[in-house]
């Protein structure tokens, strides 16, 4: 596996990121265990933010006796220097480290510049000027947005959504990163678990010098799976190529990631899985899905009152309440389908 380095950060890294938002999900022994066998396997870039809940104490314990020999990115959702600060206080303590290697700001609307009012950016520079962080990232979700951060020249890492899925503006992006010596970190590589090919996910991110994936892992089996391609990295060959046209078709236009970021629903749905459910029935068959539970959250979808916060939420500006429509529709007629066949 070839390594690249962050932009003007002088980081450098093999290709391939650990995303340690799923490790929430885990329980705190089993995490730190499977961070482990992850630096052992050759990961050294780890991923993750403040409001990841208990991620940032799993890796703080996993890597506290290591520390010198990983690079360590988190982020912070603060609005204010207060809140800024409190956020910085807290991760560097459940990291068990004195600073972190790149300190970002998470899930940003606007561009913050020095002099604009909030305080945000100057935050940045004193806890960069204490030591405290080493260089400053930020993330995005909308391209306009992430448009402005690069062009800015104010940050040092870009992290945004970017897969195989990517627009001719994502991939242009990229570009604009490189040429500004900005490092891009890529989030969302299996697009929120839609696509199922981690062949196809690593070969396409592997034809960028300055892209650095960060994988998802929550599982042993997952882990083992990205672990592998630090020997070997598959080639982009006909038939992968194939497979990505293939998704490419299907998926490109709106459709949900999976993020989350638009709840809590106002009636009980659960968003960031039923605006996709179809999709992940066909894309990633499980009798789950199809089970009684699955089937009485798609019916809470009926009780949708349209107050749009959902559509308000979300980074990627879909019209959820439409998607969330759109999937019970086809998940019923897939229900259905099942049934006859029965």
């Amino acid at each position: 596996m070839k390594t690249i380095t962050l932009g003007k950060t002088g980081i450098t890294t093999l290709q391939n990121g650990f995303g340690a938002l799923p490790i929430q999900r885990v329980e705190k022994e089993a995490a730190v265990a499977l961070l482990r066998r992850a630096f052992d396997g050759g990961f050294r870039f780890f991923d993750t933010a403040r409001a990841y809940t208990d991620s940032e104490e799993k890796l703080g314990l996993a890597f506290q006796d290591c520390r010198d020999q990983i690079v360590l990115a988190t982020k912070t959702m603060a609005r204010t220097p207060e809140d800024f600060w409190e956020d910085l206080k807290t991760s560097l303590s459940l990291l068990r480290t004195d600073h972190v290697d790149i300190y970002q700001f998470h899930c940003v609307d606007q561009c913050y510049r020095p002099g604009d009012g909030t305080g945000m950016y100057e935050a940045m520079l004193e806890a960069k000027d204490k030591g405290l962080i080493g260089h400053i990232g930020v993330t995005a979700h909308k391209i306009g947005v992430a448009e402005e951060l690069v062009d800015s020249g104010l940050y040092e890492t870009l992290q945004f959504p970017f897969s195989y899925l990517a627009t001719d503006r994502d991939l242009a992006l990229v570009k604009r990163c490189n040429e500004q010596n900005m490092g891009f970190i890529a989030m969302k590589g299996l697009s929120g678990g839609l696509l199922t090919n981690s062949a196809a996910c690593i070969a396409f991110m592997a034809q960028f010098d300055n892209v650095l994936p960060i994988w998802g892992v929550q599982r042993e089996k997952e882990l083992e799976e990205w672990l592998g391609y630090f020997q070997a990295v598959p080639a982009l060959t006909d038939d992968l190529r194939s497979l990505i046209e293939v998704d490419r078709k299907e998926l490109l236009g709106d459709f949900c990631r999976g993020c989350g970021y638009c709840e809590p629903c106002t009636v009980g749905i659960i968003i960031h899985q039923c605006a996709r459910i179809s999709q992940m029935v066909r894309r990633a068959p499980s009798d789950a899905w199809l089970s009684p539970y699955w089937q009485a959250e798609v019916d809470k979808i009926d009780q949708c009152i349209d107050c749009g916060l959902c559509r308000e939420r979300c980074p990627y500006e879909l019209d959820t309440p439409a998607l969330l429509r759109k999937n019970q529709a086809d998940y019923r007629q897939i229900l259905a389908g099942n049934r006859s066949v029965m």
